[in-house]
């Protein structure tokens, strides 16, 4: 359906810069380009190797996991020990280390600069530190697998006591590595994050008012605004547990008796730490959706060919659900034990966050509807994500609940519901931005049958590992246990439950080989993509160089931005779509120029129907 043109203006609309440029550092050496690069693509792509590299680690992980969980007693490897530090590693890297990473880091570095219509970020040097802060913050991680005694034990959460007292696998170097890596992460993210946000506040380029930013932008923004906000609490967390492991202090650590002996701990509580873990644990669900919601809600516009729906509602849905993050924290506590007016607190606000969240799955179907849809493999994607995040956002209305999270809390329901929302639909973003801005990164297409079968066998594979686990989680069957033997609550199908789950997961897990194949062989025989191979009207689409060069636009002029990002099927366009840097003037002449032809094409047709 014809859309017409949105807050289109004039030049003479458009205020000047307040500003000028600063010089871009323009190094001259390979290392200068590549290595130590201030350029924010570069970050980017440093950003996104890192984190995928790390996150295969995960992926091994998470499949010695299946094979213990699927094969009790085949692999002599994986003992008690092992399995415990595989759940706790694979949880913080897929959540902090690829995830947050990626999307912040990565798609944030590459996307702010040019959505925005902006030269770099605007401290590069400080972004090019941010960078090897993190890649630091990754390496201490990594070698907590090597110290005696490995990687701590104590789950992704890291809840004292059992974190810092014997018993626990990785109670000596292996929480210390832990707690340290997690710090210097947030110190990097600290850096990377204030260039988000003053890049996007103050180094947008003439005409790209807030209102006119992609969903993309937003989403990024508001989710850095939210770690900004939220990772102190992790940090000071972090902080205080080190201190009461190394020093004897008792933040967290009560009076109690450990393996027999009285410790010289007292007075310290275990709650509060708990309390300071999810009060960044909450946001951190959306610090990595709102990216992911803005990237989804600009690839579906792109790929069905129509404006999105209910912009303003999206924006303000974004932004109500980062205020609302800040006070559902506690509904992962409710076997903590709390007051029960707190609950019903909790509670509520858990169902209330679902409202601007709902906003957007309703937005997105009214997108697509009777939209132009183009299967290409990022709106698979796309949709994929939308199926599995109601899917997952639905378990999470029961566990939201008192009354049925306290019987859920520990079983495979919780599993089931957390990697729906936190694991399968943002990852299902992370493939499907890979491939809408391939093109623009490389200069090449990908093999789009590989993709087709890549996101197929990812998409199928993944409901049957995750849909099982919520019978599973009805059954009571616990979670973090390294095996079950003979137990009276479980049915003989559990147990064969998990071998099917476990089957899937590797065939999953393997499907990634494809995508892997598919980025690197495209990017040496990739049919050359051209500057704008998806018609798409978003800035970084229109740079004069396919990959953007240091700099991103013309060295003599920015682009202007005349209209929102979503002008597709507008009527009397040159094509179905207009890019925000074409100016109205171009378009009044362009629509013009089609209304005379097509008249002219129906006079000669009215001609000839006479003369015949």
């Amino acid at each position: 359906m014809a859309q017409v043109a949105h807050d289109a203006v004039t030049d003479a609309d458009l205020r000047p810069f307040e500003v000028a440029e600063e010089p871009l550092y323009h190094p001259k050496t390979f290392i200068g380009k590549y290595i130590w690069s201030q350029d924010a693509k570069i970050i980017a792509i440093q950003y996104g190797i890192t984190a995928i590299g790390i996150g295969l680690v995960a992926l091994v992980l998470s499949i010695l996991m299946r094979l213990q969980l699927g094969f009790p007693e085949s692999f002599s490897l994986i003992d008690p020990a092992n399995y415990l530090q595989f759940v706790t590693m694979h949880g913080m890297i897929m959540v902090i280390y690829l995830l947050t990473a990626l999307f912040l880091g990565g798609f944030g570095n590459y996307l702010i600069p040019l959505m925005c219509g902006a030269r770099d970020m605007v401290f590069p040097y400080v972004n090019m530190i941010s960078y090897w802060v993190y890649l630091a913050a990754v390496l201490i991680l990594v070698a907590s697998f090597f110290v005696p005694g490995g990687p701590t034990g104590a789950g992704w959460t890291l809840y004292p006591p059992q974190a810092v007292i014997g018993g626990t696998p990785g109670t000596g170097a292996g929480i210390i590595l832990m707690l340290i890596s997690l710090c210097v992460f947030i110190v990097g993210f600290t850096m990377g994050g204030l260039n988000y946000v003053v890049t996007v506040l103050q180094a947008r380029t003439r005409g790209m008012t807030l209102m006119r930013l992609p969903l993309t932008v937003w989403g990024i923004f508001m989710a850095t605004v939210l770690a900004l906000l939220a990772f102190p609490a992790l940090f000071v967390s972090c902080i205080m547990m080190i201190l009461d492991r190394l020093i004897g202090t008792s933040f967290f650590m009560p009076a109690m008796i450990a393996e027999g002996m009285q410790t010289a701990y007292d007075g310290g509580s275990p709650i509060l730490f708990q309390h300071l873990f999810w009060f960044f644990g909450h946001p951190e669900v959306y610090i990595v959706a709102l990216p992911a919601f803005g990237i989804v809600s600009d690839v579906l516009a792109t790929h069905a060919r129509k404006n999105i729906f209910g912009y303003r509602m999206m924006v303000w849905a974004i932004v109500a659900i980062g205020a609302l993050s800040f006070i559902v924290w506690a509904h992962h506590m409710y076997v903590s034990g709390m007051n029960p007016y707190f609950g019903f607190f909790f509670a509520t606000t858990t169902l209330i966050i679902a409202v601007p969240t709902a906003i957007k799955v309703y937005n997105w179907v009214l997108t697509l509807w009777r939209g132009n849809i183009q299967l290409t493999v990022p709106m698979l994607f796309a949709i994929g994500f939308i199926f599995t995040f109601i899917n997952g956002g639905l378990t999470g209305l029961f566990l939201g609940n008192v009354t049925v999270d306290l019987p859920l809390s520990d079983t495979y329901f919780v599993v089931a519901h957390f990697h729906m929302v936190m694991a399968v639909s943002p990852v299902l973003v992370v493939f499907g931005a890979i491939y809408h801005w391939y093109p623009k990164i490389t200069g090449r297409m990908f093999d789009e049958t590989l993709g087709k079968i890549h996101f197929w066998i990812t998409f199928l594979g993944t409901y049957a590992i995750y849909y099982p686990m919520h019978y599973l989680g009805f059954e009571g069957v616990p979670r973090r246990y390294y095996a079950y033997g003979e137990t009276a609550f479980m049915s003989e199908s559990a147990q064969d439950l998990n071998v099917a789950i476990s089957i899937a997961a590797i065939v999953v897990a393997l499907a990634q080989v494809i995508f892997i194949y598919n980025v690197i062989k495209s990017l040496f025989s990739g049919e050359k993509a051209g500057h704008n191979p998806w018609k798409a009207t978003t800035l970084e689409w229109q740079t004069p160089h396919t990959p953007p060069r240091h700099g991103n636009f013309d060295e003599d002029k920015l682009p202007s931005v005349y209209r929102w990002a979503y002008d597709y099927g507008v009527p009397g366009a040159k094509e179905d779509f207009i890019p925000q840097n074409v100016p109205s003037e171009e378009m009044a002449a362009a629509r013009a120029h089609g209304e005379a032809r097509a008249q002219g094409e129906a006079r000669a047709q009215g001609e000839t129907k006479t003369d015949g």
